[in-house]
C-alpha cells in the first residue's frame, strides 16, 4: 500500500502574489523595474520550466543528470546510509528520483517548493515511487526562513540544491544562504552550479528556438493579471535574455514593445518603449569563487565534478 505524503505548509509560503502586493509594486515603479523570480514558479509556470528543462539549447539539466549517474555509486558512499535528504526548488524531483535510487536505504526526502499544487503532485509521485522513504513536502520560498517539518540529523542529512537555482541569487545573498543552512541543517551539501563558459550557449540556453522560455517569463504578466487584478497586455511585452559578461549573469527581461500604461493593483505604473522588468538573474560561477565562497559560508569541498566542456558542475560540500 502506497502511503500518502504529508503535505506541510511552512512559515514564509504564499498562496498568491497578494501577499508580497508591497514587495511587488515597489519593484514595478522602481527607476529599473524588477520582480522576484520566485514568482516565476506557479503551477503553470512549474509546468513550462520542465518543459525548458528538454530543449536542445537548455543543456544545463541533462549535463547535471549526467553527472548524477556517472558519479551515483560515489555520491551513495559519501552520503552514507539512511540519509535525510532537504531538497530545495524541488520542481518535478527529475534529480531526486536519481539520488534517492542511488543513495543506501534514503530515510526520508523533504522537498522545499513554492508552487503548492505541483509540489504536492510531484511528492505524491515519489511516494509512490519509493514507498520506503518517508515524504514531507514543505511549500516554502527557500531563500526566507522556514521549518522542516521532520527532524533532521545533522551527520545524515544531505541538502541537496541542484539546478544552479543559487545563481538566481545575488552572490551576497546566495553566500548568507550557504551560511543559513549550514547553521540550521548542517551535515552535507550536494550543488549544482553552471560554470562560466562560452556566452552564445548560454544566451542560447535562456532564447530557446521554440519560444518556451518566452512562453515561461510572459507566464509572469498572466499571473499578476490574474492574482494581483493587473491588466498587462501579453501582446505589449516580449521576452528577451542577455549575458552580462561583467557581472557573470544572464538577465531576463519582459521588455514593452511601446509607451503604455498598466494598472496593478488599483496602482498605474508606466512603461516607456524599450522599458524592461528584470525577471530574473542567474549569476555563473567558476569553481574557485564558488568553493571560495561555501568554504567561507562554513561547508568544506571534498569533491566535485563537471563536464567534459566545463559547462556545469555538481559540488559535494560538509559542514565544517
Amino acid at each position: 500500500m502506497t502511503r500518502p505524503p504529508a503535505v506541510a505548509i511552512a512559515d514564509g509560503a504564499a498562496a498568491t502574489l497578494a501577499e508580497h502586493r508591497q514587495e511587488i509594486l515597489a519593484g514595478l515603479t522602481a527607476a529599473n523595474k524588477r520582480l522576484s523570480p520566485t514568482y516565476l514558479y506557479d503551477e503553470r509556470g512549474s509546468q513550462l520550466f520542465d518543459e525548458i528543462c528538454t530543449l536542445p539549447e537548455y543543456y544545463a539539466t541533462r549535463t547535471e543528470l549526467m553527472l548524477l549517474r556517472d558519479h551515483a555509486a560515489e555520491l551513495a558512499a559519501l552520503v552514507g546510509p539512511r540519509a535525510e535528504v532537504v531538497e530545495l526548488g524541488a520542481g518535478s524531483s527529475l534529480k531526486a528520483r536519481l539520488l534517492l535510487g542511488a543513495l543506501e536505504d534514503a530515510a526520508s526526502y523533504q522537498p522545499v517548493d513554492i508552487s503548492a499544487e505541483y509540489l504536492a503532485e510531484q511528492a505524491e509521485e515519489i511516494a509512490r515511487a519509493y514507498p520506503s522513504v518517508a515524504v514531507h513536502p514543505i511549500c516554502a520560498d527557500f531563500t526566507r526562513p522556514f521549518s522542516l517539518p521532520r527532524r533532521t540529523r545533522r551527520g545524515r542529512t544531505l541538502v541537496f540544491f541542484p539546478g544552479s537555482t543559487i545563481g538566481n541569487l545575488s552572490r551576497t545573498r546566495g553566500a548568507a544562504l550557504l551560511a543559513s543552512l549550514a547553521e540550521r541543517i548542517g551535515g552535507a551539501l550536494l550543488l549544482g552550479v553552471d560554470l562560466c563558459h562560452d556566452p552564445v550557449v548560454l544566451r542560447a540556453a535562456y532564447n530557446d528556438s521554440q519560444g518556451v522560455t518566452a512562453a515561461f517569463n510572459l507566464n509572469l504578466l498572466t499571473r499578476l493579471n490574474r492574482e494581483l487584478d493587473a491588466d498587462f497586455d501579453l501582446d505589449g511585452f516580449e521576452h528577451d535574455a542577455i549575458y552580462d559578461a561583467e557581472q557573470a549573469r544572464i538577465e531576463m527581461r519582459l521588455v514593452s514593445r511601446r509607451a503604455q500604461l498598466v494598472t496593478v493593483a488599483g496602482i498605474p505604473v508606466r512603461f516607456l518603449a524599450g522599458e524592461h522588468i528584470v525577471s530574473e538573474h542567474s549569476h555563473k560561477y567558476v569553481p574557485q569563487e564558488l568553493t571560495a565562497m561555501a568554504d567561507a559560508a562554513g561547508w568544506r569541498l571534498e569533491r566535485s565534478w563537471t563536464d567534459d566542456d566545463d559547462r556545469f558542475g555538481a559540488f559535494f560540500f560538509r559542514a565544517s
